[in-house]
């Protein structure tokens, strides 16, 4: 509500009816003074509404309409606070994209499809929508939920939830420190999940193929001058753990940020994290670090990962035991601005992945029972080419690699075009030719995407 303030005759009259001598006076003398007292407040009215001296360098006509724009916003932003707008921020983005991929003998457009043949290199959030709510309130406690149907850490985790991020930011005596809860989607690696700022339509292997997904959990975030350290107790993977599942897993990076154009972080997790081969969650250790460095045209972007996962490998030892997996990879970026408006990229990517029939983290191939045997059969992930070759040794697995070029075009300030080959193989033949049906060493991949963000 506004406040209303008391004009001079308001009072005046207030004042004249309260005097313990108005009584007293004649009817005549006391129309006389009010009259005067009206003429002196027309005249002080006049006096406010006229053009004032010049000042801030505008002219009397400028300073009343700044006056008048001022209360304006004074009332709009009184009303946006009322209905709980204040400090809220909404942004989102769309990417359709189109692909082409060889081995899988097939073309099209890929946008929020469900992933029921799961996150293949090739389907690898792409084709996604995203909107985002923060808002912060008094105190400095922000509010964060990323909704992306069928693409988000949600849909990734159980198929179903849309929800990428949802948490919650509570300040520890200063704003710098800060209690995390909720679902966090992973921070590891040079690369990010949105495709506002993943320069490629696709990820690199690493990404893909060696990170968690998200945490669900509770953490502290603290920054101080030039680090930001993030560290946090969480499922992996997972939003609640199953019966007989009591251990959380340790999720922490540190960033370093040099200046505005290079710096360096690194991540790791160690704890149990979900398993395909034996059902239940078995002990991972992760580790990585990355930087980026930008000059001039040029940006350069690295990372390198080691993991193991207990039980993870795609084949099981001679007495049918699950042996442990372990890899370690690495993956660069160039980047070069060619123009203001357009990126020439490239990017690759290698893992290592032969021990014990490779194996990487919550990819561990799949099994199947012999209709005539009856006996237990065990496969690698013939579409994303990881594990051994399944028509020689079965104790060694492909070590991988892939290449990428591409181009980015920002078409306008919310606009951006994408386009990139990819090329991606393997020293023993793991790509499912879906044409011919044989194994094959290599694997080609078009794919291009419009990114929309507001």
């Amino acid at each position: 509500m506004k406040h209303i303030r008391p004009t001079a005759l308001a009072l005046a009259l207030a004042g004249a009816f309260a005097a313990p001598g108005a009584l007293a006076q004649s009817n005549e003398e006391l129309l006389k003074e009010l009259k005067a007292l009206r003429d002196r407040v027309t005249e002080l009215e006049k006096k406010l509404a006229a053009p004032t001296e010049p000042k801030w360098g505008m002219t009397p006509e400028q300073v009343q309409e700044f006056n008048r724009v001022a209360v304006k916003t004074e009332a709009l932003e009184d009303q946006l606070e009322s209905q709980g707008y204040k400090g809220l921020k909404v942004s989102g983005y769309i990417e359709p994209v189109f692909v082409y991929n060889q081995r899988q003998d097939r073309a099209g457009f890929q946008f929020l499809n469900q992933q029921a043949d799961g996150y293949a290199y090739d389907t690898s959030y792409m084709g996604s929508a995203s909107i985002d709510f923060t808002k912060e309130v008094e105190g400095g406690t922000i509010f964060k939920l990323t909704l992306t149907p069928n693409r988000g850490v949600g849909a990734a985790i159980d198929g179903a939830s849309i929800v990428q991020e949802a948490t919650v930011a509570i300040p520890l005596q200063s704003l710098q420190t800060r209690l995390v809860i909720g679902q966090i989607p992973d921070w590891s690696g040079y690369e990010y999940q949105q495709p506002t700022l993943n320069p490629f339509t696709s990820h690199n292997l690493l990404y893909d193929f060696t990170l968690p997904v998200g945490y669900t959990g509770i953490g502290i975030s603290h920054t101080e001058g030039k680090w930001w350290l993030r560290g946090a107790i969480a499922n992996v993977n997972a939003t609640m753990r199953g019966a007989g599942e009591k251990s959380p897993s340790l999720v922490y990076r540190v960033d370093y940020s040099k200046g505005e154009f290079d710096g360096w972080g690194f991540a790791g997790l160690h704890g149990k994290a979900p398993n395909f081969n034996t059902g239940y969650n078995t002990m991972a250790h992760l580790f990585e670090v990355d930087g980026y460095y930008i000059r001039g045209d040029w940006t350069l972007q690295g990372q390198m990962s080691y993991g193991t996962q207990k039980e993870g490998a795609i084949t099981p030892a001679a007495d049918g035991s699950w042996r442990d997996s372990r890899w370690w990879g690495v993956s660069g970026l160039a980047g070069y601005m060619v123009t203001p408006r357009l990126q020439a990229l490239a990017r690759a990517d290698y893992i290592q992945n032969k021990a014990n029939g490779g194996g990487l983290f919550a990819y561990n191939g799949y099994t199947t029972v012999d209709e005539e045997t009856g006996e237990l059969v065990y496969g690698n992930d013939d579409r994303n080419g990881i594990g051994p070759d399944l028509n020689g040794d079965l104790n060694r697995g492909a070590n991988r690699y892939a290449l990428t070029l591409g181009m980015k075009y920002a078409y306008d300030i919310s606009t951006t075009f994408k386009v990139e080959y990819r090329l991606d193989g393997a020293d023993r033949p793991v790509f499912w030719d879906v044409a011919d049906g044989t194994y094959k060493k290599n694997n080609s991949m078009l794919a291009a995407s419009a990114v929309v963000a507001f």
